[in-house]
């Protein structure tokens, strides 16, 4: 923010956001949505960067990696993904749920991550 008026970038979207989230370093933001995706953004500028594809259903949560370098997607589709920054690419498939994945946060040291889902299931995948 500026001054007294804050600054504006709207973004037109074609499907429901489900989730946005600043990096722990700030530099980037990613948001979720029901267009499958995951996206990245410039956390300065707005800028768009990349879409993360992957997901068959739409994505609810994401989380970042304590370093930043790491983004872990949970989705309707029942899946769990790790996204890596510096590559823009699908980094691992964990394993998932057996229905919707509605919660996913990773753990301060980055050896875990966790999930929640519609299957009544919270899962702690370690490694």
């Amino acid at each position: 923010m500026k001054g007294n008026a804050p600054e504006r970038l709207v973004i037109n979207w074609y499907n429901l956001v489900n989730h946005v989230y600043f990096s722990p370093d700030g530099l980037w933001v990613a948001s979720s949505s029901f267009d499958k995706s995951v996206k990245l953004w410039n956390g300065a500028t707005g800028e768009f960067v990349a879409a993360f594809r992957g997901h068959v259903r739409p994505v609810y949560q994401i989380s970042w990696s304590a370093d930043s370098r790491l983004l872990l997607s949970g989705s309707k589709d029942s899946t769990l993904k790790v996204w890596d920054i510096r590559t823009k690419m699908l980094k691992q498939d964990l394993p998932g749920h057996a229905d919707e994945i509605f919660a996913v946060d990773w753990s301060p040291d980055g050896k875990k991550v966790t999930s929640g889902g519609k299957d009544w299931v919270l899962k702690l995948l370690m490694g």
